[in-house]
């Protein structure tokens, strides 16, 4: 479905604090759901577990939780590291 590279980028996303997984689902098409099952087949055990915990009701990996809705964070350095299509 998605080449390694994608992938790769996806777990970068999801790792990301500030990175909503409705940025993925836009970029990526692939739903919170979706983000999940990828973490969970592509992580070690332990690591998912990690993740999980840390991302759980975070405020900031989910748009409508956010209490800030003007503005977003981005590194002045992220098109010329990035490799997404919509940087």
């Amino acid at each position: 479905m998605f080449k390694p590279r994608e992938i790769d980028r996806i777990i970068e996303m999801a790792w990301e604090d500030r990175t909503t997984f409705d940025a993925i689902e836009y970029q990526f098409g692939i739903d919170e759901s979706g983000v999940i099952e990828l973490m969970r087949k592509h992580l070690k055990p332990k690591s998912f577990k990690r993740w999980r915990k840390r991302v759980t009701n975070r405020k900031t990996k989910h748009r409508a939780k956010r209490d800030f809705t003007v503005g977003r964070f981005k590194c002045s350095r992220q098109k010329t590291i990035s490799n997404n299509k919509y940087s």
